[in-house]
């Protein structure tokens, strides 16, 4: 059992394997998008799995691919199927924007790929256009349609952003009634790379929560699973579920499980934070795995508390200038 400095569990990684992305969400992302990495600016496929075969053996039994968007990466299905081969991994899901995702379902059922996070914030195609700068809805829609026609969980990761999408919030409960799906809410987050000062929290996850009350009275509070970043709740007769995930407000800080990997290597153990370890320059730098793994050990024993420790211990003081496309979200 892997162990932070607060005696709080890790067994689970987020590993982004690219910074790109063949969407432009605003929340996300300068509308221009950003400046690309390099290629060999990124970790190769051989890097990541030496790296994820570590920790595995240290204690992390579920690793979830992340970007930018995974499927915009050329070869990524063979870089998972080496993934899911990994003996002690007990867990490999994905976060996807759904857009080149659908023909990949069955491949992604056959090795083992279970859950699937999918980014969709609105079911009206023009709202979907307006935020993520691209007519693509379709696509995704049909990604969703193909993960349950193959019998994968899904989880829809819906960001609420006041003017743009909180008349969606009801229509996507709804989903719930007749479709065996997760609908989680997620305030929105600082992390859309344009450095723009980030004036506060409009929909924090309990106004969410009241405006879903007003609607669906009957909605009922269910047990939140170990190590959950949500509250959970179910209406009575629907199928689905529904998520909240304090996202910003940082509430689910003190058994959090989790740390990232940037697509260039960068060690995170809080999403709030600036970078703690390259683990890609070190590997680069030809060193071996004994001690790499202590240096690991001693990074996750100086660990900020909570994510808003982590933002004040960020080495800039101007305020977060990241966009969650380099982070992995």
């Amino acid at each position: 059992m892997l162990l932070d400095n607060h005696g709080r569990t890790i067994n689970y990684l987020r590993l982004a394997v690219t910074d790109r992305c063949n969407l432009r969400c605003f929340y996300c992302m300068p509308e221009e998008g950003l400046n690309w990495l390099s290629r060999k600016e990124l970790m190769t496929y051989e890097e990541m799995l030496q790296i994820c075969s570590l920790l595995v053996k240290m204690g992390i039994d579920k690793i979830r691919i992340t970007g930018g968007e995974p499927f915009v990466r050329k070869d990524i299905m063979r870089f998972l199927t080496s993934l899911s081969e990994l003996k002690g991994l007990n867990e490999l899901n994905i976060t996807t924007n759904g857009v080149l995702t659908a023909p990949h379902i069955p491949e992604l059922k056959a090795i083992g790929v279970n859950s699937i996070n999918l980014s969709l914030d609105t079911l009206d195609a023009n709202r979907f256009f307006s935020i993520t700068g691209r007519d693509e809805f379709s696509n995704v829609i049909e990604t969703l349609e193909n993960c349950l026609k193959n019998d994968i969980e899904v989880k829809i990761n819906a960001v609420v952003m006041d003017g743009k999408n909180t008349q969606d919030i009801i229509p996507l409960v709804q989903l719930t009634k007749d479709l065996p799906v997760s609908v989680r809410f997620i305030e929105e987050m600082p992390f859309n790379g344009d450095g723009h000062i980030y004036n506060g929290l409009k929909w924090d996850y309990l106004r969410i929560l009241e405006e879903i009350k007003d609607k669906c009275p009957d909605l009922q509070k269910v047990p939140d699973a170990l190590y959950s970043t949500s509250y959970n709740y179910k209406i009575p007769g629907h199928k689905g579920s529904i998520g909240i995930i304090a996202a910003y407000s940082r509430t689910f800080c003190g058994t959090c499980n989790r740390v990232r990997i940037t697509p260039v290597g960068e060690l995170k153990t809080c999403l709030y934070d600036n970078g703690i370890l390259n683990i890609k320059d070190l590997i680069r730098q030809g060193i071996n795995e004994d001690d790499l793994r202590q240096i690991l050990l001693k990074t996750f024993n100086q660990r900020a508390k909570d994510g808003w420790e982590a933002e004040r211990l960020r080495k800039e003081s101007t305020g977060i200038h990241e966009s969650m496309a380099t982070i992995g979200g």
